[in-house]
């Protein structure tokens, strides 16, 4: 059976080509949702023009997707909030030499 906690654990695997951090850890995943299977993940990017956007979010669909139990997974895009480096967790910002 598939859980919100499996979900993020798959999403963590996700990473920006450009940026040595998962999604998870950059704060780019805003939530997620499963009921009877069906998954629904609402997520960001650093920047609205980001090119490599659709290619992320259909890089988290397929990790999500791979999960035993999932029936369906939708990836929305979101831009409100907006991201900012204050989402990143602690990891992150040492990784990214913030902290």
């Amino acid at each position: 059976m598939v859980t919100e906690e499996k979900v993020w654990e798959a999403l963590k695997g996700c990473y920006d080509p450009e940026i040595p951090v998962n999604i998870v850890d950059l704060g780019l995943v805003y939530e997620v949702k499963v009921e009877d299977g069906n998954v629904r993940v609402k997520m960001t990017m650093t920047a609205p023009g980001c090119p490599l956007s659709a290619w992320i979010a259909r890089q988290a669909e397929d990790a999500v997707r791979s999960l035993e139990g999932v029936k369906d997974v939708h990836v929305e895009l979101v831009w409100d909030p907006p991201w900012t480096p204050d989402r990143m967790s602690e990891e992150a910002k040492r990784t990214l030499g913030l902290r």
